[in-house]
């Protein structure tokens, strides 16, 4: 039960980050985001995990920023398989996961 709703609370952050980045990150409807979360949410449980664990020594001397690039890299590869979300380049995926965490932590602190 919590993973559907923080599946429904990551789909409303990105959603809610979309719609201000809007020229730059579109997203179609909540539905697609709601999609894209399930997807990122695979992403990250696979290929994310790898990633994190190549990088590690980098992750531990910037204090835990290179997750954000990680991230941004899981958006730019969703942003290749599904339709109804683009994404115009690495710098606006890297600004996307960052609402996206500034937006997960009130989120969560608040329904979690």
């Amino acid at each position: 039960m919590t993973i559907l709703i923080k599946i429904l609370l990551n789909a409303l952050a990105l959603f809610a980050a979309a719609y201000l980045l809007r020229p730059n990150v579109l997203v179609k409807d909540f539905g697609r985001a709601l999609i894209l979360a399930i997807v990122l949410a695979l992403l990250n449980g696979t290929l994310g995990v790898f990633l994190k664990a190549i990088s590690m020594p980098l992750n531990f001397i910037t204090l835990g920023l290179f997750s954000f690039v990680i991230n941004a890299l899981m958006i730019l590869l969703a942003d290749y398989f599904l339709k109804g979300f683009q994404v115009k380049g690495f710098l606006w995926a890297f600004v996307l996961a960052l609402l996206m965490g500034v937006f997960n932590s009130i989120l969560y602190s608040i329904f979690l």
